[in-house]
This record gives structure tokens, sequence and C-alpha cells, in this order.
């Protein structure tokens, strides 16, 4: 192991409302309405403060997901669903993901603004472009964008949620005149405790990462390998420098789906067991959608034929996320499985994020292993189920990142942007 590092590493939790394996709603622990119920949502919160943890994430709902491949289907809009959280809370960040494809700028930059007021100055926004159809015929679009489109939307659709933000605290009209965006005027909400809202962006293509490197404070990554985790956090923060910010004004937090238990064996026949508890066609449905090919076409027992692992045939119509597709294809390229062999892998090994399975000690080596190579500064935590899966993080994963310093013992800062700027700095490039 290497030790590039010091300080502490950032830790966030993905709720993926129950758990990101689809069956984690099955288990008694929860009420059958748990995910509206308020509740549900203030004891994750104040689980997780209990731990000193960075931010809890809440991905947005723009579509009714389809649950052959979406574990959770149906979300409550993440900005409203914080504020029950924030009364139970005073410390954990707050990030909401939100469409720059399908939301409007000024109703946007009000909204986060008013509730990063309430909240004390623990509001981000993860910034995406949505992809899918169905979302956009909710807004009245007969399809979706194309990818550029989408991304040169995103990039100034982000400038001017910015200048809005600094609106508040100026008194300052904005004056916007864009491809996209006309404004004139400014936001009557107060300004914010630390300074604005962090800015979360989480696409893997090359616009993605590009507009990560001009404006964003964190990237919610997708990475298989240290490897190649390594390679993008060069790449992101080389763009960050690139546009004349220092690296560690930005954080690289890749995704990490787990499966926690006393031992090994624990944790793999939990890992089987939620799994088996779902539909059999669930794995075949999310690689499908992932890598863009019918997978259920594919003969399990045979390797995956090259024109499914070869390069986009047009990456601006492809639905899926070109970080999730690099992630897999790269994985298949090194191990070559057949198809059956793959879907068993992504079990203990993850799919478009990485997967870990194992106990919290393992988990804690893994997290330092990558911390101290210089591949992450933090993980944005994925349990496969979060009734029982995050109390195991907080109870004996924490405790055991403290004990070899890399993790605070009490919070010592108030706002997000506090929390992400007391991390550790970047080592040198």
């Amino acid at each position: 192991m290497t030790n590039k590092r010091s300080g502490h590493v950032l830790l966030g939790i993905n709720v993926l409302v129950l758990g990101y394996l689809p069956a984690a709603w099955k288990t008694p622990l929860l009420k059958k309405d748990a995910f509206i119920d308020p509740d549900y949502w203030a004891s994750l919160g104040r689980t997780a403060e209990r731990g000193t943890l960075d931010a809890l994430f809440l991905a947005d709902g723009p579509l009714l997901g389809n649950p052959a491949h979406d574990a959770n289907p149906i979300r409550l809009e993440p900005t409203v669903n914080w504020g029950q959280v924030a009364a139970a809370t005073s410390h954990v960040g707050l990030v909401a993901t939100a469409s720059s494809t399908f939301n409007d700028p000024f109703e946007l930059a009000e909204r986060v603004l008013s509730w990063d007021h309430q909240t004390g100055g623990r509001a981000a926004v993860n910034v995406v472009t949505t992809r899918g159809v169905p979302a956009a015929r909710n807004f009245g679009l007969p399809d979706i964008p194309q990818r550029d489109d989408r991304y040169e939307r995103a990039s100034e659709f982000v400038d001017v949620v910015r200048a809005l933000w600094a609106s508040a605290a100026t008194g300052q009209d904005v004056h916007h005149h864009g491809a996209f965006f006309d404004i004139e005027g400014r936001l009557r909400v107060p300004p914010s405790r630390q300074g604005q809202p962090v800015i979360f962006q989480a696409g893997g293509s090359p616009q993605g990462r590009a507009l990560a490197g001009r404006v964003a404070e964190g990237v919610f990554a997708a990475e298989l390998t240290k490897e190649q985790a390594i390679a993008h956090y060069k790449m992101v923060k080389g763009l960050a420098r690139d546009h004349g910010r220092s690296p560690d004004d930005i954080k690289i937090l890749p995704g990490l789906l787990l499966s926690l238990g006393s031992t090994e064996e624990e944790a793999r026949r939990r890992c089987d067991e939620i799994h088996d508890a779902g539909p059999a066609s669930y794995s075949i449905g999310w690689l499908s959608q992932a890598i863009g090919y019918d997978a259920s076409t594919l003969e399990l027992d045979a390797p995956f034929p090259e024109e499914v692992l070869g390069p986009l045939k047009n990456s601006q119509t492809f639905l899926g996320s070109i970080g999730f597709r690099e992630s897999i294809v790269a994985q298949i390229r090194k191990t070559r499985p057949t198809v059956r062999e793959y879907l068993q892998q992504t079990r203990y090994t993850g799919s478009g994020h990485a997967g870990f399975v194992g106990t919290p000690e393992q988990l804690a080596d893994h997290i330092e292993d990558w911390f101290r190579a210089g591949a992450i500064d933090g993980f944005n935590l994925q349990p496969d189920r979060l009734i029982d899966g995050l109390d195991v993080i907080v109870d004996e994963l924490v405790p055991i990142l403290r004990k070899r310093g890399l993790y605070r013992h009490a919070y010592e800062t108030q706002t997000l942007r506090e929390h992400f700027r007391a991390s550790a700095p970047t080592a040198a490039l």
C-alpha cells in the first residue's frame, strides 16, 4: 500500500431510496410505505450524522423507472424530500440530483438557494443531463435531445445558476442572453452561508468530464478498477487546472456498491440472498440498458461478441451512461467471461459502479488503498439495503477509519463546502 497522502477521506451515501438491490423492500425491517415515510428519511439522516458522514445523495425522478432494471423506480422530489431530513439533522450535507435538460435555471437556482438557506449551507446540486425518451415526453418533447446539445445546454445552465446565486449576495441583476437562456433579473433569496451551494457532476462522457473540470466541486464517478480510477482522477484534476483552478477545488467520489457482513462468507451470503429474492430478469435488463444492446439475445455460455464491446455506433443517440459503459466494457475485456459468468461476477464486483462484498475491516483496507494511491478523495457508498446496511457503515466502518487516522471523530465544520475543504489536500499530480 502506498502512502502518498494524509488526512481524511470523504464519505457520502447514495440514498437509492431503500437500497441498490431491487429486493431491498422485501425485508421485514421496513414498513410497506417506507419510501414515503417521514420517519424513515429522518432516521437515515440521524444515522448518517451519528457517523459524521459528509453527505447524502438522492437522485431526481423525472420519469417513472422501469422496474425490470431499476431498483428504485419511484422517487420523491429530492430538494423537497431533503427538507424533511434537514429538520432532523444539523451537519450532514444534502445533495440533490437535478436535470439541466428539463429544469428551468431560474426556478432551480431559487429553489436550491432557498433550501440551502434553510439548511444553514448544507445543500448541493448534482447536475445531470438526463437520458431517456419517457423523461422527454413528460416535459412535452417528442424525443431526448442529442448528447452534445444536452451538454451545451448544461454548460450554459450551470453558468446561469451560478450567476443567479451570486446575484443573491450582490443585489445586482443578471443580464444573460445565450443560446438556450435569456435572463434579466436576480434572486431575492438570502445569500448562501457557504458562499454558494456545492455543484456535483456525474457524467462520464468527455463532455461531462470537461464540464466537471470547468465548474464542478464534486464528481460522482463510476470506476471499476484502481488503475482506471487513478487515470480518471488525474484527468479531471488536470482539467480543473487547465481552467485555472486548483486540483483540490474538485473532489472525486466514485460510487461503491456494498454488501457487508461480520465475515466474508456472511457478506457473500447476504449479497446472494438479496439478489436471489429479486426478479431473475433484473441483471439482464440492467446490462441491456447499460451497454445499449439487448443482452437477452446473447448466448449465456459464450463470451461477449466483439460487436457488443466495440465503440458505440452513435454516441449522440446512446441513452445509457457512457461512463458506465466504458467501465463495463473494460471489465469484460480484462477478464473475458461468458455472459453467465459476468452476470454472476457482478454480484460481487459491481457493474457500472464497482462492488464490494466483505467485512468492514476489509472495506476500510480498500478505501485506504485507493485513497493513498491517489485514486479518490472519497467514496459514495451504496448499501445493498439501507435499513440495516447504513448502520454497519456508521457503527463499524467509520470507527476503523478513525483508528487509522483516515476519518474525523466529530464534525469540525458546519457547511458542506467546509466539509470538502477540510479533507486532505490532493497529492501532487
